[in-house]
């Protein structure tokens, strides 16, 4: 029922529910959820987990996705749970087919014309699980370039699992304890800029590195990350990636060579860590109080 209501609830406040697009997992893989799309006119774009049955029910979507000759390749880059760079080169694969309901719902809901998008890891090195999405979508796929298109959107949705992480961790926004809502939103509101910032350091300092430091620290808080910074850490150019690990090693980041980049719980930390540093030095430089006999 939760993803249900969200659907319901997020197309209303957008008030145009053809704009929406809403992207699950796996656990959001329910045949309700494409009925309600449906009637509400909104779209969808599904990681699917269920071998749902298809065309004229004596089959299913991957015994007909099978028999699909793959659109061609797409190249994608990751990390693996360890952190370390990889690189993998999908086959893709997709279709229109009618997709049914299952045996026990069929009298309750009608078949849906759906697209299928299937993209599968070539050659995986061993040791790893090749990568392998089965996406459903009502959104239109014609074409190899529309089927890849959908792959980068459902990648997306792992920003978002960063950003409610840290909503969670570093905000710990499930542990308020306010009297109002009013005062439960205001909170919330704010806790959001602040998971958002954290999330936004760590994919900025990955994704691109050099952007020039200014963009996300003040000139006080470049001066107390340098400080702060061992004297073997300070070669090479201050860009984002400098600082941003130097937040990171305040907040209990080894950096070591063999470590994967910062994720969003060091930077956390260390950035509450840093907020105390400027504050402390910003009271040492005011100057004391005269004192009279």
């Amino acid at each position: 029922m939760r993803w249900l209501d969200n659907m319901r609830l997020s197309t209303e406040l957008s008030g145009a529910p053809e704009r929406c697009v809403h992207i699950g997992d796996r656990e959001s893989d329910i045949y309700e959820l494409y009925c309600l799309a449906g009637e509400l006119g909104t779209k969808f774009l599904i990681r699917s987990c269920v071998d749902r049955l298809a065309e004229d029910g004596a089959t299913t979507i991957s015994k007909v996705m099978a028999a699909i000759q793959a659109s061609g390749t797409h190249d994608i880059r990751f990390r693996d749970a360890q952190g370390k760079g990889q690189q993998a080169a999908l086959s893709i694969r997709f279709a229109t087919m009618t997709v049914r309901p299952p045996i026990g719902k069929q009298k309750k809901y009608r078949h849906q014309q759906l697209q299928i998008i299937h993209a599968e890891e070539l050659n995986p090195p061993k040791g790893r699980a090749p990568v392998f999405w089965k996406l459903i979508t009502n959104l239109p796929v014609a074409t190899h370039a529309e089927a890849v298109h959908k792959l980068e959107w459902y990648a997306l949705r792992w920003k978002i699992e960063t950003f409610f992480q840290t909503l969670k961790t570093g905000c710990r926004i499930e542990e308020l304890r306010l009297a109002t809502a009013d005062r439960l939103a205001n909170c919330i509101a704010l806790c959001c800029v602040v998971a958002w910032r954290v999330s936004w350091l760590a994919m900025l300092s990955r994704e691109v590195p050099k952007t020039p430091p200014n963009a996300a620290f003040t000139e006080a808080e470049r001066c107390m990350l340098e400080r702060s910074t061992p004297a073997n850490k300070l070669k090479g150019p201050h860009d984002m990636d400098f600082y941003v690990r130097a937040v990171a090693r305040l907040g209990g980041y080894l950096d070591r060579a063999s470590d994967a980049p910062p994720g969003t719980t060091v930077i956390w930390r260390g950035l509450s860590r840093l907020a105390d540093l400027v504050e402390g030095a910003r009271i040492a430089e005011i100057p004391k109080p005269e004192t009279y006999g």
